[in-house]
């Protein structure tokens, strides 16, 4: 097996054109990135790779990946980049090394369901237009729709956008989440990689925001995948320390990114300040989320996120994959 150290069913596809690659990043959930891997060996229709980004666990979650039957890549990293960081290098990793032309993201806590990727690519292929990124309908392992990733259609689209989604089985978004995204090569070169920088959350709603600024993206309720969380809710159910990079990283995205036209930063900006007050509301210690949230307040407006190529360096070959993306997409 290759390995990079780094500091509803029908007729099955036939598993050629285009080639996609699954990125799983995972940490320290050996048991549950098995059932991933599991999971996308059986898929109706195949993956022509899979990577396996490790950051820097320290259970079996190496050893998983080295040992699955299946043969997934399997790469290490030296640090915890986080979920951002993880999926960066993993993009640049399969776009620059693994020929990949779509690449198909995913958490080690999502288990697809053997149909997930055909349908998924027969939404594709169904839809008029090109399509820069696709993803699932998300469930809890009761099969209840999972509040932490729920899609909503695309403020403002036109009928005429509506109905082509429709006839592909799907609806048109305006963002998408890492729990099930499939995203076109092409699309990631023109707008560049997760902004690593975010560490964890808000990562993907900005990455995918930025790539359907202009763009189609496609919510296929026929694909399913499970999302195995420890409990069922939404982010805002009491984060404790972590509603630092809620804060931080939802100012980042308000202020510095290119994915939210005006409009739209007026729109995310009163909704945040709602999730934050309920979040303030339902926590059991809300003097941690007052110490949290004031210093990703202070970090959000005092600083900007530094450049995915200089968060990332220091990884070998990786980082030379991230600084080609993003220098393609004049991110460098």
């Amino acid at each position: 097996m290759p390995q990079d150290t780094a500091a509803d069913a029908a007729t099955p596809f036939a598993p050629t054109t285009p080639r996609v690659v699954a990125v799983v990043v995972a940490f320290d959930r050996e048991e549950l990135l098995r059932a991933a891997l599991d999971a996308l060996a059986d898929q109706t229709r195949p993956v022509d790779a899979v990577l396996v980004v490790d950051n820097a666990s320290t259970d079996g979650t190496a050893r998983v990946a080295a040992e699955h039957p299946s043969g997934p890549r399997l790469l290490s990293l030296s640090r915890n980049t986080g979920g951002a960081g993880g999926f960066a290098v993993g993009l640049a990793v399969a776009l620059e090394q693994m020929g990949a032309e779509l690449v198909w993201l995913m958490d080690d806590d999502t288990i697809p369901t053997p149909t997930a990727l055909e349908v998924l690519l027969r939404a594709r292929d169904q839809h008029v237009g090109d399509v820069a990124l696709l993803g699932s309908r998300v469930v809890w392992h009761d099969g209840r729709e999972h509040p932490m990733n729920t899609p909503r259609r695309r403020p403002g689209a036109h009928q005429a956008t509506i109905v082509e989604a429709q006839g592909a089985g799907a609806i048109p978004v305006r963002s998408s989440s890492f729990v099930s995204m499939l995203v076109d090569a092409g699309a990631v070169r023109a707008h560049g990689l997760p902004v690593a920088d975010y560490f964890i959350w808000n990562d993907d709603f900005e990455f995918s925001c930025r790539l359907l600024r202009r763009a189609t993206g496609l919510h296929v309720a026929g694909s399913v995948v499970e999302h195995r969380t420890k409990v069922f809710g939404s982010t805002d159910v009491d984060p404790g320390e972590r509603f630092y990079f809620e804060v931080r990283n939802k100012i980042w995205l308000l202020t510095r990114s290119g994915g939210l036209k005006p409009a739209e930063r007026v729109l995310y900006t009163g909704s945040s300040l709602v999730r934050w007050a309920r979040t303030f509301v339902g926590s059991a210690d809300r003097g941690v989320l007052v110490r949290s949230g004031a210093k990703g307040l202070r970090d959000g407006v005092l600083r900007g996120p530094q450049r995915t190529a200089d968060v990332l360096a220091g990884l070998g070959r990786a980082s030379d994959d991230v600084r080609a993306v993003e220098r393609a997409a004049g991110r460098a």
